[in-house]
Parts: C-alpha cells; structure tokens; sequence
C-alpha cells in the first residue's frame, strides 16, 4: 500500500452515529476524536426515532439527516465530507462512508451478526480498498485491494464473502471474511472498451437468497454473477436508461434505479420494479435519482434525488411499488445513500 492510500484510508473512510435512539445523536470517528456533531432540526424531532424513519446520506451538505416518510426532513446531523453511503445495524448505530471524490468512502455493509463493518474506499488514480472495520473498538483491522472506485459493497446472506463493485474496473472483488482472501470476477456485459471513459460499468449489487448478485446495466441488461463460479449470466432488462441502484425487497423483487439518458436513444429516469420471476414494471421518474431503499413491509421504495453526475435534485421520491403512484419528499442536500430504520 502507498503512503498516499495510507493517508485516504481510516481518516476519511467512515464514521457512526447513534441512528436508532434520538435524531439529535452525535457522529465520531473510527479514526480519530473530531468535536461532537451539531445538530440542525428542521422541524421538532421526536424523543425517540421512530421505526421506518429514513436515513439519508446528504452528498452536498457533509450531514446525515432523518426523514420522516409521510413530513419530510427531521432533523440533520454533521459526519464528515461527501457523505456517501451508509447501512444500519440492529443495535440503532448508522455507519457513514464519507469522502468519495476526496478519495475515501462509497460502498458500505455490515456483516449478518453486526460484529464488522465493510467499506469500499476510493482512492484516486489507483485500485480501491476494502476496510474491514471492527464495530467494537471502531477501529479499521484490515484492508484489502479491490477494483476502482467500489460503487458498492455488499455482503453474502451467511456473512462468509463480501462483495466490492469496482466501477471503474468493470469487476467485483469477493472477499472472504475469515483468511481476507480475494478473488476478482470482471463483470462486462457490454466489455470493457473505453475504459475509464465508458459508461457501460457496473454501479450497485444486490445479493438474491441464491447468493448470486445482481447487477444491471443501462436498462437492457442484467447480469447475475455466481461468486461460486465466477459465471455471469445476462438476462434483458426494459428500462432503456442509465441504471446505478439496486435493492431487493423481502419477496425477492429487485429494485433498480434508472437516472435518465447519458446518451441518445436513453429513455428518462425511471425505477424498474423485477419479480423473482423476471417479469417487469417500469415507473417512470421525474429528473435523475440515484439509490433506493424499501420499506420493511415491501410496499414501498425510497428513491433518492441526489445523483453523481450533474442534474441532481435535493429530495426522495416515494415510489408505491402496488399501484406505481409517486410523489416527492424533501431531503437534504444531493441525498445519495439511503436506509430505512
């Protein structure tokens, strides 16, 4: 590792907040003892969070704030630069990644039995790097080289391999969690010619009850790689458009995020609705989005406004996944990651 990617991971990868108790929490540091976080209520917050209370990662303002999915924002707290994504333990404690463009955090999971965090750091002009972060001591244990610019990190539903999506790299790093070792599976349903100027990447996963991930490109394709075999196979998609998140709800539909047209012949943006068994809705969306989080009935999506291109807007669409009615929340600044208490 370089003296350069030393100085990226740890002091800017993550921090944690106290997501579950009250909505004027503080945030810290795995690395280091910052001052405590402020706290900006933009309407009178309740003495306790409520279940189902949205978290999102506000990208533009260096805060997390908590929306209420009926009112809107609650209240906002101070985490860090570029807040990127974020993933909420049982115990109430929100993990933060932070620093993207910076070099530092994107993709982030916790493991199954909440003992570790994982985050996918970015760091400029060379491969990116899994923290293994220990949840106790809040310190990072380890770290692992994966592929560029880790979009997303994911883990296997028995907690044994973590996943890390490297956009840039056209690939997914499995990283086992016990011996750390990693295995590279380039992920290219559409190659790799253009390199770093392409945007025919991979962006987020999602991980089915099978173990296989899903990741879609471009609203025409979705590829499920086996991390037993290292095989993708490609299925059709009918979104037409620039595809970045991806979510499974508790019956094993997936959730994918369209932003809108990078190029012609792109339809709008849109959230594609997937059944278990293949079959498609597609709804559309007003102006690019970028994540999406279901509630936990799975009737309902979260998609955010933030995006990480240019066009983004600072708020959440809420998404019937029944009826395919929408309509529009505010929620912080360029809100990109998103999770549901």
């Amino acid at each position: 590792m370089t003296a350069r990617a030393r100085g990226v991971l740890g002091a800017m990868a993550v921090v944690v907040l106290a997501a579950g108790c009250t909505a004027t929490g503080t945030a810290d540091s795995t690395a280091s003892s910052p001052p405590a976080a402020t706290v900006t209520p933009s309407a009178p917050a309740p003495a306790r969070t409520a279940q189902g209370t949205l978290l999102v990662a506000d990208f533009g303002s260096d805060t997390v704030t908590f929306v209420d999915p009926q009112r809107g924002p609650l209240a906002s707290v101070k985490v860090g630069t570029a807040p990127y994504g974020l993933a909420v333990g049982e115990d109430g404690r929100a993990w933060v990644a932070t620093g993207e463009y910076r070099g530092g955090g994107m993709g982030i999971a916790l493991a199954p039995d909440g003992k570790h965090v994982y985050v996918g750091v970015n760091v400029p002009d060379e491969k990116g790097m899994l923290e293994v972060v220990d949840t106790a001591t809040r310190k990072v244990t380890d770290t692992v080289p994966v592929g560029r610019r880790p979009f997303d990190v994911d883990v296997s539903r028995d907690g044994g391999e973590v996943y890390a999506t490297g956009h840039d790299s056209f690939d997914v790093t499995a990283v086992r969690a016990d011996t750390l070792t990693a295995r590279r599976f380039e992920v290219a349903p559409y190659g790799t010619e253009g390199g770093l100027g392409s945007w025919l990447k991979p962006h987020y996963a999602a991980v089915r009850d099978d173990g296989k991930l899903l990741l879609p490109f471009e609203g025409e394709k979705l590829a499920v790689l086996d991390p037993r075999t290292g095989k993708v196979a490609v299925e059709p998609m009918t979104a037409d458009t620039h595809q970045h998140g991806a979510r499974l709800t508790p019956d094993g539909t997936l959730l994918a995020v369209g932003t809108g047209p990078i190029g012609a012949g792109d339809d709008d943006a849109s959230l594609t609705i997937r059944t278990a068994d293949g079959k498609e809705r597609v709804v559309p969306l007003d102006g690019p989005h970028e994540d999406v989080a279901a509630s936990r009935d799975g009737r309902t999506a979260y998609v955010t406004g933030g995006f990480t291109r240019d066009g983004f807007w600072d708020g959440i669409t809420v998404v019937d996944l029944r009826s395919g009615d929408t309509h529009r929340l505010p929620a912080g600044h360029r809100p990109l990651g998103i999770a549901v208490l």
